[in-house]
């Protein structure tokens, strides 16, 4: 892979949604070991999966994943803690706006 230079490859992956009252989450684990660098971009291939409240569904799919350049790896790298904060950036409050 290059300076500037993206590839795309795909991977086979499970992807597994979990809609329960201990959990609400979506995980892809990749079947073949292949790794996500900072960067990356994934799209997992097919309609969505969609899991009944109480249920937690599991199914196979193919994912393709674009790979970062190296100054897009190092750009992420530098800047993604800066992103990061904007996230953690809330408050509660128990006042009532109008």
């Amino acid at each position: 892979m290059g300076l500037l230079t993206r590839e795309i490859t795909r991977a086979p992956c499970e992807v597994e949604v979990s809609h329960t009252f201990d959990a609400l989450h979506a995980h892809v684990k990749f079947l073949d070991g292949t790794i996500i660098n900072p960067g990356d971009e994934v799209t997992v291939q097919g309609p969505p999966v969609m899991a009944p409240y109480g249920e937690v569904v599991t199914e196979q799919r193919e994912a393709f994943i674009v790979r970062a350049s190296k100054i897009e790896q190092l750009w992420t790298r530098m800047t993604g803690d800066f992103e990061f904060m904007e996230l953690c950036e809330f408050s509660f409050s128990e006042e009532v706006t109008v």
